[in-house]
């Protein structure tokens, strides 16, 4: 995958030029974070999480060297534990919650940080079967029923790109109830 993949993952779920306060959690160097800040465009705040602190100086570094885009700010946390966020218009769950065995009570947690009508994009290999890299992915019609017990709404299927490992990625769009 490249930029452009990742931003096309992202669009149908993002305004262009929006704006508005996101959160990625399990960000890593910034890959998703990059598109997600073309996407909101230089009036956004995106709070980029990850247990890593290279990866988020990696992230950094990405966007010293980028046009203008939406402020990043980057929290060296693990997003399956409580933040200090609140009230975000949207949250991007790049490739890391299939990291998480029991998926629900993170799902909830992160819920919490949305305000109403918040957005959340997940991005999930099409897959039940995971394998050492990538140990609990989850079909979108998984990803539907976890998100519902969450407290999710309207979850839809946005767009699909092939991948070497698990044949295929999604991307899907969950509003908070």
């Amino acid at each position: 995958m490249d930029h452009a993949d990742h931003v096309r993952l992202l669009a149908g779920g993002v305004r262009q030029n929006e704006g508005g306060t996101w959160a990625d959690l399990g960000a890593g160097s910034g890959a998703f974070t990059l598109a997600l800040a073309d996407l909101i465009g230089p009036h956004g705040v995106i709070h980029a999480v990850d247990r890593d602190r290279g990866a988020l100086a990696e992230l950094r570094s990405s966007f010293v060297s980028a046009v203008p885009q939406a402020e990043v700010r980057t929290h060296v946390a693990d997003f399956t534990r409580p933040l200090e966020l609140a009230d975000l218009d949207g949250i991007v769950m790049a490739n890391s919650l299939h990291f998480v065995d029991e998926k629900i009570p993170v799902v909830a947690l992160v819920r919490g940080y949305l305000r109403s009508g918040g957005r959340l994009l997940l991005v999930e290999y099409d897959s039940d079967h995971g394998n050492p890299y990538v140990p609990h992915p989850m079909t979108f019609e998984t990803w539907r029923s976890i998100a519902a017990e969450a407290g999710f709404v309207d979850t839809q299927r946005l767009a699909s790109v092939p991948s070497r490992f698990l044949r295929q990625i999604y991307s899907a769009l969950s509003l908070a109830s």
